[in-house]
């Protein structure tokens, strides 16, 4: 469900845009706000994902509020005004609605509102994974890993600042839950993130004090993969 608050100091479209919020099931509105300062006030305390902003509001600008959060929130701006739809789309909006809203135009934003939720929520679960060893399940965090190295049916986690993590699981398995864009299997007994490398020197990478060799069969792969970085 995405949270989101609306601004705007007109009341009636406050009222329009709750009705439109009401027929849309993935979108809570929680609360709507007539004065900038007090949706500040909120936004600090309660981050949500996403904004319903007027543009053209006496106190200040929709466009100059935006500016100002502290944190990354998705907009979808909301104006009479036609000629603002420039500068609203280069602060990375996600929509720009014209008044009076169609239900259809407004259907339309929200399921961009939702692609681009979708996509955020997504990288976050993405961050880390669940590994079984010690008869407990560990928590390892992608960024902390320097390199994973395969020893039949087990393998070994080297991860930074930590202690090495020893599991039963096969190489092949253990990839297909590693980012594809982040990790890359190099030889038949290591898979590496590409953001950990130091050097790459005679087919061997270091990484760490760790010097892993990058095996024929791997090797045009893994450098078409660093070219295009």
């Amino acid at each position: 469900m995405i949270k989101a608050i609306a601004l705007d100091d007109e009341p009636l479209a406050l009222e329009i845009l709750q009705s439109l919020c009401a027929e849309v099931e993935y979108i809570d509105l929680q609360k709507t706000f007539t004065k900038s300062d007090e949706a500040f006030k909120y936004l600090k305390k309660y981050p949500v994902d996403l904004l319903f902003l007027d543009i053209n509001m006496p106190s200040i600008s929709g466009l100059d509020f935006y500016k100002k959060l502290p944190h990354k929130t998705m907009v979808i701006f909301t104006t009479a005004y036609s000629e603002f739809a420039v500068e609203g789309f280069t602060l990375s909006a996600t929509d720009y609605l014209l008044k009076p809203i169609s239900f259809s135009r407004f259907q339309q934003a929200a399921e961009k509102a939702l692609q681009h939720w979708k996509t955020q929520n997504q990288n976050l679960e993405q961050q880390y994974l669940f590994i079984r060893a010690d008869y407990s399940l560990i928590k390892i965090l992608f960024s902390d890993i320097l390199y994973i190295e395969g020893l039949d049916d087990y393998l070994k986690i080297h991860i930074q600042n930590q202690k090495t993590v020893v599991a039963r699981m096969t190489l092949k398995v253990l990839l297909q839950k590693l980012p594809s864009t982040e990790f890359i299997r190099v030889h038949r007994s290591f898979i590496i993130p590409i953001s950990k490398i130091e050097k790459i020197r005679n087919k061997m990478i270091h990484i760490h004090e760790a010097e892993i060799p990058i095996s024929t069969s791997y090797e045009a792969a893994f450098f078409e993969i660093l070219n295009q970085k």
